[in-house]
């Protein structure tokens, strides 16, 4: 048995979750809108980088529109983790860096490998796993289990 999700009861708001990587250019963005997409009703989505970049990766919305219908050059774009709002979830793309601590209630990392620069089929797969992992956060928040 584990612990109540203090999100899970009545009357609370909905967690904050931050997806962190280094440039906030990819793999965090595309984390942000598909929780935006997938699980806006039960967790908000922001996302942040340690480095931030100077632009979201063309490849990253590009398919993300041609894939979910996700317009994110309208909506997002790159921000440093001082941008963040105070987040109740971090979740970690898969940095290979040491991400800072920033409080929050659970923590987690994702292992992503980065496709940039790579072909549209790499970009594809981390998609399609990053669809699956925010499924499964929401799942997760509304079974009570973070």
């Amino acid at each position: 048995m584990g612990r109540r999700c203090p999100f899970s009861a009545a009357g609370h708001a909905k967690p904050k979750v931050a997806f962190l990587c280094v440039h906030n250019s990819c793999r965090s963005q595309m984390a942000e809108a598909l929780g935006k997409k997938l699980a806006g009703d039960v967790f908000e989505s922001f996302s942040a980088g340690t480095e931030p970049g100077a632009r979201i990766n063309p490849d990253a919305v590009r398919l993300m529109k041609q894939v979910y219908g996700i317009s994110m050059e309208q909506t997002q774009y790159n921000k440093p983790l001082s941008d963040l709002p105070a987040v109740d979830i971090v979740v970690t793309m898969g940095c290979n860096v040491q991400c800072p601590t920033m409080p929050c209630s659970h923590r987690e990392d994702w292992g992503l490998d980065d496709p940039s620069g790579k072909a549209d089929s790499e970009f594809l797969l981390v998609m399609k796993k990053i669809e699956e992992k925010v499924l499964d956060l929401k799942r997760r928040i509304q079974a009570g289990e973070l």
